[in-house]
């Protein structure tokens, strides 16, 4: 994992560097960066890291100054010692925001917090932040055609998506099935994440649809859906901890 620490109070950085370090072996420092300035410049001249580290108070100006110089394709950590700004924060690629001085489990929360999120949003940063998406963005009705018929649903009418025989079936909470013309994937674009969950390759369901879950060993889960799927529906052990936490949120 590379990481990039922003902050202006050496020993601070050096004291989340050692932390990190213990916590994460795999773990490389690009880089402590002390000023709003210096920050703008090495990003515009170096690969984006894996996750930034951000205190927000610098000597030359608050760290939110950064984003309207650089647009940044990696999530952010911020660390502080103030509480006032952890709402602005949120506008601001973060994903937690951390009250210094940082408690060894506080931080370790957070790593994980951004494991299990790179886990669910595997494919890019730029996905991830389709999760922090207004909802009014998501598609809300959908236009189904039926033989020589259409019919309009509302998403919330719609239980769960899965794949078979090279069709996308869609299954509405009174059971009924309608075919689609899509794949899953780009189906999965168009929903809002709080709201619905790739399961795994054959399965996308809403999170109202998701009766019950049962531990099958090995870290993975099995899933009962209402209306009921027409097959088994499991969740692999690498996807078990996003699941959780987004049914948790």
């Amino acid at each position: 994992m590379k990481i990039l620490l922003i902050e202006d109070e050496l020993p601070a950085a050096e004291r989340l560097s050692a932390s990190l370090l213990q916590l994460r072996e795999n773990l490389r420092l690009l880089a402590i960066l002390p000023t709003v300035k210096e920050s703008i410049q090495w990003l515009k001249t170096h690969p984006h890291p894996d996750l930034i580290f951000m205190d927000i108070e610098l000597t030359d100006g608050q760290s939110f100054l950064i984003f309207d110089e650089v647009k940044l394709d990696c999530p952010v950590i911020f660390c502080t010692a103030y509480d006032d700004y952890w709402q602005k924060a949120f506008e601001y690629n973060s994903i937690d925001y951390l009250l210094k001085p940082i408690a060894r489990e506080k931080l370790l929360a957070s790593l994980q917090k951004y494991e299990q999120l790179k886990a669910h949003f595997s494919h890019s940063f730029e996905q991830f932040q389709q999760f922090r998406k207004n909802p009014d963005q998501y598609k809300k009705r959908w236009l189904i055609k039926r033989g020589s018929d259409y019919i309009a649903l509302k998403t919330e009418e719609i239980a769960f998506f899965y794949a078979t025989h090279k069709m996308v079936c869609l299954v509405d909470t009174d059971g009924q099935k309608y075919l689609l013309d899509k794949s899953l994937s780009d189906i999965e674009r168009e929903l809002n994440p709080a709201q619905f969950f790739r399961l795994n390759r054959q399965f996308l369901a809403h999170i109202n649809a998701i009766k019950k879950l049962k531990s099958i060993g090995k870290g993975k889960l099995s899933v009962e859906l209402d209306p009921a799927s027409p097959e088994e529906v499991l969740i692999s052990a690498e996807h078990t901890a996003a699941f959780k936490e987004w049914l948790d949120a």
